[in-house]
């Protein structure tokens, strides 16, 4: 017997209290569906389908699905959430609801705060245990345990409360609800699976070896060209911060450093003032990702954006971080922060500059543009993939597709071809 369209609501808001939910954000669900449930009387329709959302959808919202572009930036307007954002997610969750009885949690934030059952709890503390062991950084980490939390909690939200009681089948039902991601993303999430069940047979955690029953996938890592900035709006940015201000003084050099040495958000967050030693001129870090310590010439610029900000921009505050914020408390950026992403999209928009679209507007844009500047004045690519803290060319490769001045010397001549062909 299928479940009644308002047995299935009832369940969903249920379900989204259970995960802390802003009582605000519920309110906005319920009508949604309430808007949808009369959609489905005036059809004489007592049963949601995933045809039916679709057509509620297009013809009740005016929102043709085929025509979303997952890629599209990720601030929206109010408007915008209220027209398209909200009836399509209220819809995405009826059908994730019926057909695999979970609601995959869209915000870090709401993960990690989301508390396990005792039995699922364990598993999840002895994969942390193992992250640590490995030696991974803090950021690797983190992600992983992420990933493996939102498969704990499909699993407790279908009644599953002990880690002996997961089956092959319910690993295969929680990968069917992450095919709409990219094949870099999915390969990721399955690698840290398949070291979480490892890592929970190898403790007597589990059964039988649950590993061996997740799928392997190969990543593309051509599966994105990254998208650059033209350098004339990279440097239009830098040129209207305002620097008589200690806002300004900060932003200057935050964006600044990122431009010019294509540093990583969390190793600007993280960037501690004994990283320079300017009696040498040189500043020193651990990348975040790779863990190996990276010595840069201390650019003349940065140099003075950096000391200028310290001396006149920077809160008195103790703290051993460089950068900090500026509202009370002050206090650094925290380390999984949105802050410089904030800061830039202040800056683009006082600017008054126009990015494409396509084009991201996160500070990891700028990292791409850095390397494809490189690039097209001749540097070698293993010096790329130093530059950036990439641990092989292999990440830095992908950086040749956007240098189209290249390709085009690489497109051959069909007549030359011929000719070469009758010789």
């Amino acid at each position: 017997m299928r479940t009644s369209l308002s047995e299935l609501i009832e369940s969903i808001l249920a379900e989204l209290n259970r995960l802390n939910y802003a009582k605000g954000t519920i309110s906005q669900y319920k009508t949604v569906y309430k808007k949808y449930a009369q959609f489905a009387l005036q059809l004489g329709i007592t049963a949601h389908s995933v045809e039916l959302g679709d057509k509620w959808l297009l013809e009740g919202c005016g929102i043709e699905i085929a025509n979303i572009d997952p890629g599209s930036p990720k601030r929206t307007t109010r408007l915008d959430y209220y027209n398209v954002v909200l009836p399509t997610r209220t819809i995405q969750c009826l059908n994730e609801w019926m057909l695999f009885q979970h609601i995959p949690l869209k915000k870090q934030g709401k993960l990690y705060r989301t508390q396990l059952c005792q039995g699922l709890d364990l598993g999840f503390q002895a994969y942390k245990s193992y992250c640590r062991t490995m030696g991974y950084s803090e950021p690797g980490t983190y992600g992983r345990l992420n990933r493996i939390k939102r498969m704990l909690i499909f699993f407790e939200s279908r009644g599953i409360h002990d880690l002996k009681d997961i089956g092959a089948a319910d690993i295969s039902d929680f990968i069917k609800t992450q095919i709409d991601l990219n094949s870099r993303t999915v390969a990721t999430i399955l690698t840290a699976i398949r070291c979480f069940f490892k890592e929970l047979y190898l403790q007597r955690l589990t059964k039988e070896s649950l590993a061996e029953k997740v799928p392997s996938l190969k990543a593309n890592r051509n599966f994105k060209l990254p998208k650059i900035w033209k350098t004339s709006d990279v440097q239009k940015l830098l040129s209207s911060i305002d620097r008589a201000n200690p806002t300004g003084k900060r932003d200057y050099a935050i964006l600044l450093m990122i431009a010019r040495y294509g540093l990583r958000s969390i190793d600007i967050r993280r960037l501690r003032l004994s990283s320079f030693n300017w009696e040498k001129g040189t500043l020193n870090l651990v990348q975040s990702k790779t863990g190996r310590l990276q010595t840069f010439p201390l650019l003349h610029d940065v140099g003075w954006a950096v000391a200028e900000y310290l001396r006149y921009g920077r809160p008195k505050f103790d703290s051993e971080y460089v950068f900090l914020t500026h509202t009370v408390p002050y206090r650094p950026f925290g380390i999984h922060s949105s802050g410089l992403n904030e800061i830039l999209a202040k800056r683009v928009r006082e600017a008054g500059i126009a990015i494409p679209r396509e084009v991201s507007k996160g500070v990891h844009a700028l990292r791409h543009t850095l390397a494809s500047t490189l690039l097209s004045q001749d540097i070698p690519l293993p010096v790329i993939s130093s530059v950036l803290g990439h641990a092989t060319t292999e990440a830095t490769a992908i950086y040749l597709h956007t240098d189209l001045i290249r390709l085009k010397d690489c497109v051959l001549d069909p007549e030359e071809v011929l000719h070469a062909s009758q010789q």
